[in-house]
């Protein structure tokens, strides 16, 4: 019954800007710390950025001063502003959402972002 579903990603050119949603449900949200990973081939999965429940973000050095993550409570929305993209940001963009001290770790299904020209 937990779900969440990204949208938002596509095509996008060098310098361009894009924006995901993760639209969750089945949670009580607000109690969530909320995540968006990334996965190219052949690579690992990594942290791109974190919104915890108490509204602080972490992000990765790779994308500091160019993304931003957000959330409206709400509307159990958690948001990828990706501004300035590269190439190298071409992957899979996963949502998550996790607890402190609760070993269910939630994941939507991707979206694929592509950076080219």
């Amino acid at each position: 019954q937990v779900q969440l579903v990204e949208s938002g990603g596509g095509l996008v050119q060098p310098g361009g800007s894009l924006r995901l949603s993760c639209a969750a449900s089945g949670i009580i949200f607000n109690w969530y710390h909320m995540g968006w990973y990334r996965q190219a081939p052949g690579n690992q999965r990594e942290l791109v950025a974190l919104i915890r429940s108490g509204g602080s973000n972490n992000y990765a050095d790779s994308v500091k001063g160019r993304f931003t993550i957000s959330r409206d409570n709400a509307k159990n929305m958690v948001y990828l502003q990706m501004n300035s993209l590269k190439p190298e940001d071409t992957a899979v963009y996963y949502c998550n959402a996790a607890r402190s001290g609760d070993p269910r770790n939630y994941w939507g299904q991707g979206t694929q972002v592509t950076v080219s020209s």
